[in-house]
């Protein structure tokens, strides 16, 4: 099964970075939350990365990351490479 994260802005280029995932090459990122089969709840810690928990687990699982540098979410969730 393909398995890949991508730290990515939720809100344009700018906004605060959060844990996404794919498990298809052709399918859009999307953020951990809607993959309730994977994801753990995020630690308890004021201003920690959303996502760092499921990031670790999914690490030990043998997922890959993807350089957030290489993609930039659209508004309709759809993955664009950038120049």
């Amino acid at each position: 099964m393909f398995k890949q994260m991508c730290w990515l802005s939720i809100s344009g280029t700018n906004g605060e970075k959060i844990l996404h995932l794919r498990t298809q090459p052709n399918q859009p990122w999307q953020p951990y939350t809607a993959f309730p089969q994977y994801a753990v709840p995020d630690y308890e810690i004021p201003g920690g990365s959303k996502g760092w928990a499921t990031y670790q687990k999914l690490k030990c699982e043998g997922w890959n990351l993807a350089p957030s540098n290489q993609w930039q979410q659209s508004s309709v969730g759809q993955p664009l490479k950038s120049a």
